[in-house]
């Protein structure tokens, strides 16, 4: 989030939310993810077709999140200085080649670079479009980061239909057709472009270096949101990588049902991502950042346990609460560190992709080593960092730190 209006210029004080650019950003951070999605979608078919074990289907995870995570900040930072809207569509064009390399990947190494591609386009884009939703959302920022936020998630979630619809009758080739949404997201990305160096023409002024008070307990608690969302990360991708395989080795369940629990967990996320602004407008955001994990244990302890129908709404649940807080983390780094929106929004962004991915080589060890049951008890308990929250600066006090 931007700072207050305290510090707000007034002609960005003014500015109306600008709801047709909010939903063509959205839009076009749905085609960017359900790429990505493309990714653990078809991890089941490259496992048959290249015999891989869950530790190399762990590195793949790895390869794609870490390559997005890492560039994520380093963008947001130089851009930060000197805005490149029309770096994004060229980042969905990259991505649209990691997806054609994809689907004729024969060796393990050229899935690799493919993954890598996609996780290259993901981290320049998400930067500049966290910008572009910034300069959208005028003074409503964090209904503009929900909405934003809620079509990368939406994409998320498209993953396990793609697997039942796409792959499952084209296999590994199917990911070739990825690239019509890739084109598709790159033209609405050019025409978000236009219209922000357009806006951004009418006020010609260069920010000035952030200048905080309290800076160490800013970076303290920026620390601790880090951890929470690495945790949270580590979490996410445990269920969306590896719960489907326990549900099909261990509980007897179909392929295709289990891509359904898939599908409702990562749909479930996607509602919360897009509530969880309002709720966090009304609650606080430290609140609902602390009740996306500690509301989740309860229903995360019975994961283990559960067969059959009861699997499908103990997800749902399980990835309304936990996804709650996706955009008010971002919302929340933002106020810590104002006026670094593009490097902040790739930080905390770029860190669930990348501790996401780390956390996926090593849930994948794990269960090559102990079994995937050891995998699904072990994220069950990763709600309990949550506690870790309750050491967070209330939604005041980080006001008051930008007021003095």
């Amino acid at each position: 989030m931007s700072a207050p209006a305290a510090n707000a210029t007034p002609i960005a004080s003014a500015a109306p939310t600008v709801y047709r650019m909010l939903f063509a950003i959205s839009l076009a951070h749905l085609l960017n993810d359900a790429l990505q999605a493309v990714v653990p979608a078809l991890l089941p078919i490259l496992e048959k077709n290249l015999t891989l074990s869950f530790t190399q289907i762990g590195v793949i995870m790895l390869v794609m999140n870490f390559t997005a995570s890492v560039l994520q900040p380093i963008v947001g930072y130089f851009t930060d200085r000197k805005p490149q809207p029309f770096l994004t569509p060229i980042a969905l064009l990259v991505s649209g080649l990691g997806m054609f390399c994809l689907a004729f990947a024969g060796h393990y190494s050229l899935v690799l670079l493919a993954v890598a591609c996609v996780g290259i386009g993901s981290a320049v884009f998400h930067p500049e479009a966290s910008r572009f939703a910034h300069k959208a959302s005028g003074p409503r920022r964090g209904l503009g980061q929900s909405i934003f936020q809620v079509g990368g998630n939406a994409g998320q979630a498209l993953a396990p239909l793609m697997t039942i619809l796409i792959f499952a009758n084209l296999g590994q080739t199917g990911a070739s057709w990825f690239l019509v949404p890739a084109g598709l997201a790159s033209i609405i990305l050019f025409y978000v472009a236009t219209w922000y160096r357009g806006q951004e023409r009418l006020v010609k002024t260069t920010a000035a270096p952030a200048k905080y008070s309290y800076g160490n307990k800013r970076m303290l608690a920026l620390g601790l949101l880090v951890l929470i969302v690495s945790v949270r990360s580590w979490m996410h991708v445990g269920y969306q990588s590896f719960y489907q395989f326990y549900l099909m080795d261990l509980k007897n369940m179909e392929y295709a049902q289990a891509q359904l629990v898939l599908f409702g967990f990562l749909l479930a996320g996607a509602i919360g991502t897009f509530l969880g602004g309002p709720l966090a407008d009304r609650f606080g955001k430290r609140n609902v950042l602390i009740f996306s994990m500690l509301g989740s244990l309860p229903l995360t302890l019975l994961t283990p346990y559960v067969n059959g129908i009861w699997t499908f709404p103990l997800l749902f649940l399980t990835g309304f609460i936990m996804l709650s807080s996706f955009s008010v983390a971002v919302v929340y780094a933002q106020e810590l560190l104002p006026g670094r929106i593009g490097m902040v929004s790739g930080l905390i962004i770029g860190l669930a992709f990348g501790m996401g991915g780390m956390g996926a080589l090593a849930l994948g060890y794990l269960a090559d080593y102990s079994g995937i049951s050891t995998v699904i008890t072990l994220c069950s308990l990763l709600p309990l960092v949550g506690l870790l929250g309750l050491m967070l600066p209330s939604d005041q006090t980080v006001r008051n730190w930008t007021k003095e």
